[in-house]
């Protein structure tokens, strides 16, 4: 054993400072390729910002914990793709903050429901699951049919969205507070589940 490997050992600090310095440089080469590749950064085609609503939904869902039990990435594997559809890649979630992939699934994978349930169907079941699924174990979300959506704070957060690169228009910006008016968290999530594996083009 060298005289530097033993002082190294011996020495907490320098021990730490040395594993940050090894762990970032792992991570830079992990990341940096990533960066330059188009399909990462780059939408996939039909793929726009959230429209005001499922904006709003989105932020409700990562609220209140549903990416704790659904994923929405679909795996390059014959089960899922037979089960969920197509399988996800990078550019359907470019307008993502933060995105909602990963593994962990108590509940199923919701990458590709948009369409597969009506809105009426979505509603009771965020109400009271058992109602439509019996077996469930997921929690009902009736407070969500009561708060109604902010227009203000949506605008705002296209805003910030905008600075961030996401295309918005200022016209759509100002016409947030209209397209969200009346409407209630249920109504959102619904918006935001309907278009989930959906090409927002034109919502």
């Amino acid at each position: 054993m060298s005289k530097a490997h033993k002082k190294l050992e011996k020495n907490i600090n320098l021990m730490a400072v040395w594993i940050v310095v090894v762990v970032s440089i792992a991570g830079l080469v992990e990341l940096l390729p990533l960066v330059a590749q188009e399909q990462i950064i780059e939408p996939s085609e039909g793929i726009e910002p959230y429209p005001p609503l499922q904006l709003a939904g989105r932020d409700v869902y990562v609220r209140e914990g549903c990416y704790v039990c659904h994923s929405q990435q679909v795996r390059p594997f014959r089960s899922e793709t037979e089960r969920y559809g197509p399988y996800s890649v990078a550019g359907e979630s470019v307008y993502d903050r933060p995105f909602q992939w990963g593994s962990k699934r108590t509940g199923p994978d919701l990458a590709r429901v948009g369409g597969r349930y009506s809105d009426d169907w979505h509603r009771i079941h965020l109400l009271n699951p058992r109602d439509v699924v019996p077996e469930s174990n997921m929690p009902g979300y009736p407070w969500l049919a009561e708060a109604t959506i902010d227009g203000a704070d949506i605008q705002n957060r296209m805003r910030a969205l905008m600075r961030l690169g996401d295309p918005y228009t200022e016209e759509q910006v100002e016409g947030a507070p209209d397209a969200v008016a009346g409407k209630t968290e249920m109504d959102a999530v619904i918006a935001y589940l309907q278009g989930m594996g959906i090409t927002r083009t034109g919502r």
